[in-house]
């Protein structure tokens, strides 16, 4: 009797430490699964103020200046592939 009792004795560990890794990659595969998948980081979007800007009559070779606030109102990092350019156009 006492070899079984020995046998079993030594096999519970085995038991004990498959069961417990066991364990350990159930919680392994939740905490992957439950985690947000990573974002591409959204869209940008320029806004430009003011939109529109009048300077009125304006002699030939004056020199006008005006300030232009540029914000990234999208989610994602906004870049340039290009020199940005300003459109000038003339009026009526």
């Amino acid at each position: 009797m006492s070899r079984r009792r020995t046998r079993r004795t030594a096999r519970r560990p085995v038991y004990f430490l498959l069961l417990a890794l066991g364990a350990v990659l159930v919680t392994v595969a939740v905490v992957l699964v439950a985690r947000p998948a990573p974002t591409a980081g959204g869209t940008p979007a320029l806004a430009v103020e003011p939109t529109f800007i009048d300077f009125g009559k304006v002699k030939l070779d004056t020199t006008k200046t005006f300030a232009l606030t540029l914000t990234n109102t999208g989610g994602g990092t906004l870049r340039f592939e290009e020199d940005p350019y300003l459109e000038v156009l003339e009026g009526c």
